[in-house]
């Protein structure tokens, strides 16, 4: 006697669940590098790139409404709906990463060390033509005191050295952490302020920053101040503050190994 074996039906968001995850995972990778290496312009990448989270999204979709099928009408698939899950599971994790820094951090793009008198930029030729003629604008006094209130330990460095090794001490600061210096200034002059503009790049996107740093003299050293200015978004959710405290933190260290 014959047995006819019926077999289960496979759930179909099952099997498109890992095809559009591969897909969302593609199109970010792409569209990642392809605004980390400036091959296509920021709107456009971004567009790209939102794609590729939308697709991912979809996927996680896909995945679960797979889980209530195989769970109630004993369709197959489970192990594809789990492979679905886990690929657009990676390419949501950075951006979810960042989505929960833009709840929990203030929606500010300029952080300072001087809140009361931020460092200003440079609006020389050199470091104009550095930032496609933009000058970043002054922060709102709302948007200082919001600083004020989530980053606490931002505050000037004071360095019992003379303003020109200081100045020293930032340049070789600055070449460590990748900057891109377009103008240096030593101290010198009526006021003996000393003065550093360059640009800083994102992690990920290579993003462009924009940093001022201002070296002034102490009757026991020199105190030091740094900028740093977001040039796309309102959001900077916590870059800056994470390159200042860097800067900070190389500069001490500089300080003492050469003490």
């Amino acid at each position: 006697m014959r047995h006819l074996i019926i077999e289960e039906p496979f759930s179909r968001p099952a099997k498109w669940s890992p095809m559009l995850a591969w897909f969302a995972l593609v199109v970010s990778v792409m569209a990642a590098a392809l605004i980390r290496w400036n091959r296509i312009d920021y709107p456009a990448g971004f567009v790209a790139l939102g794609s590729g989270l939308l697709v991912a999204f979809i996927a996680v979709g896909l995945s679960l409404v797979a889980f209530i099928r195989i769970w109630q009408e004993g369709r197959r698939g489970l192990g594809k709906a789990i492979r679905g899950l886990l690929i657009a599971a990676l390419v949501l994790a950075y951006p979810g990463w960042m989505a929960v820094k833009a709840v929990t951090l203030p929606p500010i793009n300029d952080i300072s060390t001087d809140t009361d008198n931020p460092p200003a930029f440079s609006r020389s030729r050199a470091a104009l033509e550095a930032r496609n003629g933009r000058v970043p604008p002054d922060a709102t006094p709302e948007a200082r005191e919001r600083q004020r209130e989530a980053y606490v330990q931002i505050a000037p460095l004071n360095l019992d050295v003379d303003p020109d090794e200081a100045f020293a001490l930032v340049r070789e600061a600055a070449t460590n952490l990748g900057w891109q210096v377009i103008e240096a200034l030593p101290p010198g002059g009526r006021i003996g302020t000393g003065r550093l503009d360059a640009i800083g790049h994102s992690f990920l996107l290579n993003l462009p920053d924009d940093i001022t740093v201002r070296i002034r003299p102490r009757a026991d050293g020199a105190r030091i101040d740094i900028r740093s200015a977001s040039r796309i978004g309102t959001h900077d959710l916590g870059a800056n503050a994470a390159r200042i405290r860097a800067f900070l933190e190389e500069t001490s260290n500089l300080a003492l190994a050469g003490s």
